[in-house]
């Protein structure tokens, strides 16, 4: 098993899924999700909170007993074996994680360009994209250490914004505005929760941190769930202060600046100027993180699967996969149109979820994992993946149409590296 030299510790782990999880989600995506839950998509960020801790309990479990920086590739791997399913879904999420990276900094060049006097060109708002993808892929070629502790200083310094954000909001809004009999039906309440979900997907990249970590039995299972539950007591808490302090319509129409927006009537426009740097900080520090996982992710494809061998060459303290992937989320973040692709990340990667969960259940002696815990991680993410289906079809049915393309790129690629390279994805950690 591969080690870096360089240790993650508890608090750098945790920081780590913070930094990953407080990132676009709760900043660009709030306003969209209160579209559809209105003042009660607080309720949507417990439900999404609760998936997130059936999923977290699952995958830490799985690490604990399977130590790689592959993550959920070696998950899959465990569960599946090393035929094309294991491969397809390994790519899939390879994807998928690019793409929600590339989104991130789309969001971070829009919140910079915001801040800029107006008459700017527009370009500016992918040149700032570029710019932190290539900032953030320098700190990790120095490695874990200097990833970790970039993120610490960054996640403390965002969140103890958003903390003073949220209970200031929460002092001073109407509780009028928050009024029950203002909320939609239940269900529409939930359409919401593929949004709120993958306000905190990012958790798992911690796992990808399992081999840097000296006791990861311990330390990641841990890692994986107080994340889960301080995001998701800051979530509920920046919920209540901005709709306790804005309209639902008021939301919608901030769209990207809701936190920002709601910081007007409180702080002025200081605390919009402040909320806007802090969103800054949030996903710049989601694409540290999440760089960090997709090197990971890479080398244990490369190394022990199925992409090209130059993923997994070494160079300064981390692999070309770092480089390779840098190159593709610029590539996107500065030519793609990303706010469908968002929907279509989200949901696969519920599906990607699901898939390692079920094949955690052929797993249980050796995780040692409750059964009942993992059956409802299933459930649980069927069912948002359902209703998530459901709303598409009745919003957007061409999204439902480009995640199965999705799923077929995935397979092709699989397809493709297997004849040309002969490589067959493997396991990594030791038995």
């Amino acid at each position: 098993m591969h080690k870096s030299g360089n240790t993650v510790g508890f608090w750098s782990a945790v920081a780590m899924g913070i930094g990953a999880m407080v990132g676009a989600g709760i900043f660009a995506l709030l306003g969209q999700a209160g579209a559809i839950a209105s003042s009660a998509v607080w309720m949507s960020f417990v439900a999404g909170g609760f998936i997130a801790l059936l999923s977290g309990y699952s995958m830490g479990r799985l690490g604990a007993r399977y130590p790689s920086a592959g993550g959920l590739v070696e998950y899959l791997v465990r569960g599946y074996g090393k035929g094309l399913f294991s491969g397809s879904m390994s790519v899939m999420m390879y994807l998928s994680s690019v793409v929600s990276i590339s989104l991130i900094a789309r969001t971070f060049g829009a919140y910079a360009y915001a801040m800029l006097p107006a008459g700017l060109p527009g370009i500016l708002v992918e040149v700032f994209a570029a710019a932190v993808v290539l900032a953030f892929m320098l700190v990790n070629l120095n490695g874990a250490r200097s990833m970790a502790l970039a993120e610490n200083l960054v996640v403390a310094v965002k969140m103890g914004v958003l903390v003073v954000f949220a209970i200031a909001g929460i002092i001073y809004m109407d509780p009028s505005r928050l009024s029950p009999a203002d909320y939609p039906p239940v269900t529409t309440v939930f359409f919401s929760l593929a949004i709120t979900f993958f306000a905190y997907e990012g958790f798992r990249v911690i796992t990808n941190a399992a081999e840097d970590m000296e006791d990861p039995a311990r330390t990641l299972p841990r890692a994986i769930m107080t994340a889960i539950v301080l995001v998701m007591i800051l979530y509920v808490a920046v919920s209540l202060a901005v709709f306790g302090n804005l309209t639902t319509d008021e939301v919608i129409a901030a769209k990207d600046f809701a936190l920002a927006e709601a910081a007007k009537p409180i702080f002025g426009q200081t605390g919009f100027i402040i909320i806007s740097l802090a969103a800054l900080l949030s996903t710049s520090s989601a694409i540290n993180a999440s760089l960090y996982a997709a090197t990971n992710v890479t080398y244990q494809l490369a190394k022990y699967g199925d992409l090209p061998a130059i993923f997994g060459k070494p160079i300064g303290h981390s692999r070309e996969g770092l480089i390779i992937s840098s190159v593709i989320i610029v590539l996107l973040a500065v030519f793609l149109d990303l706010s469908q692709i968002a929907a279509i990340g989200a949901i696969s990667t519920l599906i990607i979820h699901m898939t390692v969960h079920i094949g955690h259940l052929r797993l249980l002696r050796e995780t040692g994992a409750v059964v009942w815990l993992i059956v409802l991680a299933v459930l649980v993410n069927l069912f948002a993946i359902v209703l998530s289906g459901i709303y598409l079809g009745q919003k957007s049915p061409m999204l439902l149409v480009w995640i199965g393309g999705f799923f077929a790129l995935s397979l092709m690629i699989e397809i493709f590296l297997r004849l040309f390279t002969g490589r067959t994805i493997g396991v990594r950690a030791p038995k």
